[in-house]
């Protein structure tokens, strides 16, 4: 058999055990779930070890490409594991397992007719692919939220990853293995990839997280519905009417706190009548921590930075690099943002209710913040325990995807031998359509 058809056969395989598993989990209470995410957590830390020295020899391999040229400071930082940050992916996975059970709950109810009531009710999505670049830890988030909203879940991560990828996917199936064989499953090789995403009869949502380039190529190569984004081209915005103290942390804090990462901003914009007095001090506070500025030409006349092209305003830098331009009022500043973001965070710093507002509804983005950093985007911080990622699409989830958006639903009818031609015909019943307040049970309310 050629090396091709046995991957095939091994994917095929593989997708075949989720569905098996998919329908086992959906089934499994919500106290069986959450002590496999706590036995998860668990192992994440007495096994630290062994993680911790797998990721190293995944950055040492890292470190060298990047002497070489072939990879980015800011993958390798999004690649790095220390003990505290493996603490903290187990403290996320226990967050998740303290989430509220997103399963089972009644969404509508609905009485067709005496007797005859409609519930529409949460259940999972069934089974999901995830395909990520660099961070391991998002290895672990995924799995987390899929075991807690009860899909399964194939997971594929960069080669960059690969060793810290597979000690983290050992600890959660060794963690897990009272729970339905293949509820999570591992791929590695780019062939693996290729054949799950031609089986979009078995494979009901592929997640994929990573540069545009990577998250268009996904869509390219699927008919398999797609949750993920492009570019994390995020603003902030300092109207005329900002606390410029605050103006100057928020857009310090966008940009520095963790500049390898989606939701760090790329382009501060600046109301002209404010650029002199916010701009001197707020460069030099950049300067200070490393950060490249590229500037407009109006920029250039208060501080000396760099002059900004075209391609600026449309590049995702991830790393200490940040393009400032200066604009007339908050509509120039929609204008703007609408046209070259990435739908995904933006920031308004005023104190002018009507600016914020302004700003707020006229930008098309998955989340806007009023006086606030765009770090805060992120599922974890939204209390949503984890995301699988951010979505900037407008269909099924929207913004960081947690638990809600690995659900769907379904109708269930509760009846007593009713008939659809009772309702049809000269003396046809009519159909009452009230709506209730019940949950659903077996045998209606």
């Amino acid at each position: 058999m050629s090396d091709s058809s046995e991957i095939e056969r091994d994917t095929d395989e593989l997708v075949s055990r989720s569905q098996r598993a998919a329908l086992r989990l959906a089934n499994a209470d919500d106290v069986t779930r959450n002590d496999a995410l706590r036995s998860i957590a668990g192992a994440l830390r007495d096994r630290e070890t062994a993680i911790l020295e797998a990721n190293e020899r995944d950055v040492e391999e890292a470190e060298a490409m990047l002497e070489r040229g072939e990879y980015s400071r800011a993958l390798v930082d999004r690649l790095k594991l220390d003990a505290a940050k493996l603490d903290d992916i187990a403290e996320m996975v226990e967050s998740v397992a303290e989430q509220e059970d997103p399963l089972g709950r009644t969404l509508a109810a609905r009485e067709l007719d005496e007797g005859l009531d409609l519930f529409r009710v949460s259940v999972p999505i069934g089974v999901v692919a995830t395909v990520f670049e660099s961070r391991p830890d998002a290895l672990v988030q995924i799995a987390a939220l899929a075991l807690k909203s009860g899909n399964a879940v194939i997971l594929k991560g960069g080669s960059e990853a690969s060793e810290s990828n597979r000690a983290l996917y050992d600890v959660i199936r060794d963690a897990t293995a009272d729970l339905p064989d293949g509820w999570a499953g591992l791929v590695e090789a780019h062939e693996e990839v290729d054949r799950l995403l031609e089986l979009d009869d078995q494979v009901d949502l592929v997640m994929p997280r990573g540069s545009s380039e990577f998250v268009s190529y996904i869509q390219d190569a699927t008919q398999i519905p797609v949750l993920g984004h492009t570019e994390g081209i995020c603003h902030v915005y300092v109207d005329e009417a900002a606390d410029l103290e605050m103006a100057a942390d928020v857009a310090f804090d966008a940009k520095v706190q963790y500049p390898a990462v989606c939701n760090a901003v790329e382009t501060l914009l600046v109301n002209e009548s404010v650029a002199p007095d916010l701009l001197p001090d707020l460069v030099e506070r950049y300067e200070d921590a490393s950060v490249e500025l590229r500037g407009d030409a109006a920029t250039r006349e208060i501080v000396d930075v760099g002059a900004a092209t075209e391609d600026d305003w449309d590049t995702e830098y991830g790393d200490l690099e940040l393009s400032i331009a200066l604009v007339d009022d908050v509509y120039e500043a929609v204008e703007h943002v609408n046209a070259h973001g990435s739908k995904h965070t933006e920031s308004i710093v005023t104190e002018d209710h009507a600016a914020a507002e302004a700003f707020m509804t006229g930008i098309d983005a998955a989340s806007v913040f009023h006086n606030a950093s765009t770090r805060f985007a992120d599922g974890y911080r939204y209390g949503l325990g984890a995301e699988v990622g951010i979505s900037t699409g407008k269909v099924h989830a929207r913004g960081p995807v947690g638990l809600e958006g690995l659900t769907t639903y379904k109708y269930y009818l509760e009846g007593d031998g009713h008939l659809v031609a009772s309702y049809s015909g000269e003396d046809a019943l009519p159909f009452t359509h009230r709506e209730l307040d019940d949950e659903w049970t077996v045998g209606g309310r």
